[in-house]
């Protein structure tokens, strides 16, 4: 049976989210982010969920730009939305290091990542991401190697994401939280009817971040601002 996801934003009325899409998103889409965002949701149906949203892409852009970041990290890859996203908006000779467990599902948007050119810029690492950012740890040379770092990746590791980045991401640099107010229900009581209808693991994925929303909040080593964009995005500043 199908799994059925709530609409995945903190703008709870879908006409004002299509609205946001439709005005100023889509139009200015890169057409192989659209080729990837279309194919994710002809081969994986409703897990297409996991996309990043269009208009989330836009604004990772331009703050990638804004940062002039060269060097990126990104935990939690899918089908490369995100990834592609990245990859358009770094300079040419950038380079992203991606870490996810399922290779298959990056597969399913690497054709559009080869149409645009672009694979050169990726190394892809199929690992869990704890063993992957331990081998890059053990390692001097990527000590505040990265500018940027990108995580949609498991909620109930994001605590222990954050440690192991803490020591990859320049001083300066930034680390992005996706999905950080988990579809709009974060505040959800834990006897709601709705989000009870819900799998165990998404309602897992929203205890682990009530943990984890205040503990960011509290790191004196950075500034935080949540962004109240796609499902809530918290951007991390390294002080020292």
């Amino acid at each position: 049976m199908a799994e059925v996801f709530p609409i995945k934003g903190i703008l709870q009325s879908e006409e004002l989210h299509k609205y946001v899409l439709e005005t100023s998103a889509y139009p200015r889409e890169h057409e192989l982010l659209k080729e990837i965002r279309e194919v994710t949701e002809a081969k994986i149906g409703d897990m297409s969920v996991m996309t990043l949203a269009a208009d989330e892409g836009q604004f990772l852009q331009m703050l990638l730009k804004i940062t002039n970041a060269k060097t990126t990290l990104e935990i939690g890859v899918f089908t490369g939305y995100s990834l592609l996203a990245t990859a358009l908006a770094i300079p040419d000779d950038g380079k992203i290091t991606a870490i996810d467990v399922d290779r298959k599902s990056y597969e399913v948007g690497l054709p559009s990542i080869q149409k645009a050119g672009l694979e050169h810029k990726i190394n892809f690492i199929e690992s869990d991401a704890k063993s992957a950012l331990n081998d890059l740890l053990s390692s001097d040379k990527h000590m505040g190697e990265f500018d940027f770092v990108f995580i949609d990746a498991d909620k109930p590791n994001y605590k222990n994401y954050h440690e192991q980045v803490m020591k990859l991401v320049k001083v300066g640099g930034i680390i992005a939280y996706d999905n950080t107010m988990w579809f709009g229900l974060i505040l959800r009581p834990e006897d709601d009817e709705e989000l009870n209808s819900f799998p165990e693991y998404f309602r897992q994925s929203r205890k682990a971040l009530l943990e984890f929303n205040p503990y960011i909040a509290a790191d004196p080593r950075i500034e935080v601002s949540q962004v109240s964009i796609g499902d809530g995005l918290t951007l991390c500043r390294r002080l020292y």
